[in-house]
């Protein structure tokens, strides 16, 4: 049974965690972009599990600071989802206090919790590294991979995500929320274009902001023609638009998207050796629900930075290279740009000898 309150008032309106996060979310529907939804859904998925798991709390009005302190260790120690080594990264478990936070804050407007709760959230102290994914992927690790993928997997599902993603730069929603009616292919001047339909389920990170259209050479063009030509499920989605990536079942979902990439950046999928020397036939990573533990295995948002990093070291202006990403010049050089400092050097050289 939940422990008795004495500091419980009688100002405050019963509600369950699961119906305040519901009008929560209801709420931001007003002011807030898609993808800020999305992020405060998927972290308060996480506070209503350990309301009812962990904390034994069924009615917000009973939530105190002690609460909020056995909230903030469970997810630190991986409870709802773990990260390396069992624990939540800084970034991520402040991402997730920080969404708790705001949460609190309507909570105290709908008299669900006391005005002054959310201040109690206890946010960790991020470094500068804390700030910034160490997870990266070098960029002469993609041509095999590409290589790879036409000559054996030529026009294939997996194979135009990796197009979209290493010759667009496009994040995973992005190349989701592709329809057929976004391909101009066929002319002179190939390209795609990314285009926000949140009332239809595929918003884009940055709202009508992230809209652009993406010049492709006449390689990729042809491959993905080939692709919605023959591979591509023949498919609509439940709005009944033609999704560029599908399944059987209609548009692909963000974890198919992911599975892709985190598929072919395990080396001894493109008959290269294993870094850690596993023996493929035996190797738990080689298993579909265990590939992205491997070691070498690698996000979409990895080789996104890849691609930055590759632009940046080819000679491509931060300005350029902002655009076609959808990503602002401070974010690409704090998030993005994976580049040693000699690699820095090099790019700084070649323009004073310019």
């Amino acid at each position: 049974a939940r422990r008795w309150r004495a500091t419980m008032s009688d100002d405050l309106t019963p509600i369950t965690p699961s119906e305040a996060r519901d009008l929560h979310l209801e709420a931001m529907k007003d002011d807030s972009a898609e993808w800020t939804q999305y992020s405060h859904k998927s972290h308060l998925r996480a506070f209503v599990e350990w309301c009812r798991q962990e904390g034994g709390i069924d009615n917000m009005n009973d939530l105190d600071g002690r609460d909020l302190y056995q909230f903030r260790v469970w997810r630190r120690e991986g409870g709802y989802s773990e990260g390396k080594n069992g624990q939540l990264a800084p970034k991520t478990l402040d991402s997730a206090l920080t969404t708790t936070r705001s949460f609190l804050r309507f909570c105290a407007q709908i008299e669900a919790v006391h005005e002054d709760l959310y201040e109690k959230v206890p946010l960790p102290d991020l470094t500068t590294g804390d700030e910034v994914s160490d997870s990266s992927l070098e960029p002469d690790r993609v041509p095999p991979i590409m290589d790879y993928l036409y000559r054996y997997e030529y026009a294939s599902r997996d194979h135009v995500i990796w197009l979209l993603i290493w010759h667009t730069g496009a994040r995973l929603g992005a190349v989701r929320a592709l329809d057929l009616r976004d391909l101009d292919l066929d002319g002179r001047k190939p390209c795609i274009e990314y285009v926000h339909r949140p009332e239809t389920g595929t918003p884009l990170k940055n709202d009508e902001l992230g809209e652009r259209v993406n010049r492709v050479n006449d390689r990729v063009a042809e491959a993905i023609i080939d692709y919605t030509k023959g591979p591509r499920n023949d498919v609509t989605d439940e709005n009944g638009r033609s999704p560029l990536v599908t399944t059987a079942q209609g548009r692909a979902s963000a974890g198919c998207i992911r599975d892709a990439v985190y598929r072919w950046t395990r080396p001894c999928v493109i008959a290269l050796d294993c870094p850690a020397e596993k023996d493929p036939e035996t190797c738990e990573y080689t298993q579909h629900d265990h590939m992205s533990g491997c070691p070498a295995g690698r996000s979409p948002h990895d080789v996104r930075k890849a691609r930055v990093t590759k632009y940046r070291n080819d000679g491509v202006p931060r300005g350029v290279v902002s655009d076609r990403l959808d990503a602002s010049e401070d974010i690409l050089d704090k998030h993005y740009d994976r580049a040693s400092k000699h690699e820095k050097a090099d790019r700084r050289w070649r323009l004073i000898q310019e």
